[in-house]
């Protein structure tokens, strides 16, 4: 008998709808293929709800959300003014405490990219950090941000992440910069080694962000999973990606004790909105890694596998990987992969 799941689909804003599009349609394709049946309930979010709704995540949608296995959402300009709602990625995050965002990053075949054998995965603390959210003006000219790190957090994204690895190449770099930011950056660290009393298999080693900006240059392959706070997670594994060959093919989850969402890790790139040259692929293999974490194990690998065989062929490339394909056309032909 096949298993049912509910998805919650947000196309949100810009590029958003189409890549959103792309992959349901190869989430489809597979359903096909497999046993399993996913039912797509559409839900708005993001900037274009803000006239209407005076938010960018209606109540009805959060409803809608709550209602289903996992998420997939589309990117989101978030407005950048002091006093617009904070990013909808955001408010999920803390609402359905998604505490872990996981961004694997690897190289591809036939993508260009710095180093030919990368495969790494980031986890980044999810819920606090520089992302409080919480900013005030002292006095004119002067602002503050919060940067709340708890060992609570930090401990629970630790854990994950060391349980990752067990699965993986069994190697952990904490990174941090513990030498300014003492206080925090010391917490944060604490709670990794706490973590790391449980997981004696995992070889350990930490670095400060500053280096970790330049070794992922000089020698990404060296590395595994990388565990982060939450401002720093977000630098490396948009760094990580470029590394790889492009953002058009970075996906990431964010997963929470009892739901996951799961989106591209590039933003809503509004100048290209309805033109059809953006990649899908990072979203679909957002789609891939939503499968692979409701259980799915050999529904996701059919994308993926569907996803290499058409970057190796090489013959449909989007202007991101140096062609010309629209984004339909490289949907397609993954489709017909499936």
């Amino acid at each position: 008998m096949s298993k049912t799941y509910n998805i919650a689909a947000l196309k949100g804003d810009g590029i958003g709808p189409e890549v959103t599009e792309a992959t349901i349609k190869v989430l489809e394709a597979v359903e096909k293929k497999s046993n399993i049946k996913l039912n797509i309930l559409y839900g708005e979010a993001g900037a274009h709800c803000i006239p209407q709704f005076g938010t960018n995540l209606p109540k009805e949608t959060v409803d809608l959300i709550k209602q289903t296995n996992a998420c997939l959402k589309g990117p989101m300009t978030t407005p950048e003014e002091p006093g617009a709602p904070v990013s909808v990625a955001v408010t999920l995050r803390r609402m359905f405490n998604l505490y872990a965002n996981v961004r694997p990053c690897r190289t591809f075949p036939n993508v260009e990219s710095l180093k030919p054998n990368v495969d790494l995965v980031v986890v980044r603390e999810n819920t606090e950090g520089m992302y409080s959210g919480m900013e005030s003006v002292l006095s004119p000219g002067v602002g503050v941000a919060l940067r709340i790190i708890t060992h609570e957090a930090s401990l629970k994204v630790a854990d994950f992440a060391f349980k990752l690895a067990m699965q993986r190449r069994k190697h952990l770099t904490y990174v941090h910069k513990g030498n300014i930011l003492r206080v925090t950056d010391g917490i944060f660290k604490d709670a990794v080694k706490e973590a790391q009393k449980n997981y004696p298999d995992v070889d350990v080693d930490d670095l400060h962000i500053d280096a970790a900006t330049m070794q992922l240059i000089k020698q990404p392959e060296k590395y595994d999973v990388m565990v982060t706070t939450n401002l720093f997670g977000d630098i490396i594994s948009d760094e990580a990606a470029q590394v790889t060959g492009s953002l058009g093919l970075a996906a990431g989850a964010n997963i929470g004790p009892s739901y996951g969402m799961f989106e591209p890790v590039h933003g809503s790139a509004p100048k290209y909105t309805g033109m059809n040259r953006v990649n899908p692929i990072a979203t679909i293999m957002a789609g891939a890694m939503m499968l692979d974490y409701l259980g799915e194990k050999v529904a996701s690998k059919k994308i993926e596998d569907a996803v290499i065989a058409v970057l190796t062929e090489g013959k449909v490339r989007t202007h991101d990987l140096g062609g010309s394909a629209k984004g339909t056309e490289i949907t397609d032909a993954i489709e017909q992969k499936i």
